[in-house]
């Protein structure tokens, strides 16, 4: 049986999805027609309540990502006639899976460009609020950003990056903090201030605009080790966002750096608390706009990569 995530939690629970006709690699099939119309009424009702709020507070990457998409705010979306959009835009593709899977597939699905997006959606009493995800998490927050070049790519980065942290001693729960932090819920620094673009902020009607507005989190400069290092809670609004200025700082954090020294040396110990506060952290500003002196794409290599992909 696949477990769900090892984060803590307040009330555990078991998962929801049903695994009796995944393949081996976890994958089922849609089966669009099998949705009711009451399924359909909640992702719509999710879907535009849900859009106004990201207008206001997301990254326009985001933004363009959901614009590429087309309007799926009457249905749930057909995984099918979505592929045609990523595959023309990054060469990607969503896979339908029963829900959360292993590890190892998780990654070998994301080196292979692949994204997995669970097939059932919450019921009506679950509007604002689930801890495991469903097609609504899953899609609204997570698919956009696949149309993005440079963020795409650093999501295969990750999953490539995958096998390695499994063979070693406490290296996935270091690289799945990267991904907690910065697919789930990363922020970014615009002109305009800071902007979300993580999925499991964008795809939450609570922790949208209190990621971005409220003053109780604490919001820190992206740093590799230090988000690496970082425990993470499953079941409350986060304690620390980490920012970035340009989604390339991840594109290179996968490229530039060897993960085997940061195991190495992180790994064995306890992690830092979720609210950990440290002297080295630098603190972002909660209005505070990007700055004029940008981080410069290609400044820490990765130039082949970039050159192939058209980026800077």
């Amino acid at each position: 049986m696949v477990q769900p995530p090892s984060a803590p939690a307040h009330r555990p629970r078991g998962l929801r999805g049903d695994y009796a006709h995944a393949a081996a690699d976890y994958t089922v099939s849609q089966h669009w027609e099998h949705y009711s119309p009451q399924e359909h009424e909640i992702w719509a009702t999710l879907y535009h309540r849900q859009l106004w709020l990201v207008e206001r507070y997301a990254a326009a990457e985001f933004m363009d990502g959901a614009r590429a998409l087309g309007d799926c705010g009457g249905a749930i979306p057909r995984f099918d006639v979505v592929n045609q959009v990523l595959q023309s835009a990054t060469g990607w593709q969503i896979v339908a899976v029963p829900g959360l899977i292993p590890d190892a597939a998780f990654f070998d699905h994301l080196a292979h460009r692949c994204f997995p997006v669970t097939v059932w959606i919450r019921r009506r009493e679950e509007l604002d609020y689930l801890v495991e995800p469903d097609v609504f998490h899953d899609f609204f927050g997570h698919v956009p950003l696949l149309t993005n070049a440079v963020f795409a790519r650093f999501l295969q980065a990750y999953g490539q990056a995958g096998a390695a942290a499994l063979a070693v001693s406490g290296g996935l729960s270091m690289l799945s903090r990267l991904y907690w932090y910065m697919v789930e819920f990363g922020l970014i620094q615009t002109h305009a201030g800071l902007r979300a673009y993580g999925a499991g902020i964008l795809s939450s009607r609570g922790e949208t605009v209190y990621s971005v507005q409220s003053d109780v989190p604490q919001r820190l400069r992206f740093d590799l080790t230090r988000v690496m290092r970082t425990e993470y809670r499953i079941d409350e609004f986060q304690h620390t966002y980490f920012v970035l200025e340009r989604f390339e700082q991840l594109f290179d954090a996968c490229y530039d750096t060897d993960f085997a020294p940061l195991y190495t040396r992180y790994a064995a110990q306890p992690p830092l608390a979720a609210d950990a506060r440290l002297s080295a952290d630098v603190p972002v500003p909660r209005d505070c706009p990007a700055s004029v002196h940008h981080y410069q794409a290609g400044e820490y290599g990765a130039s082949e990569i970039r050159n192939e992909l058209g980026i800077g």
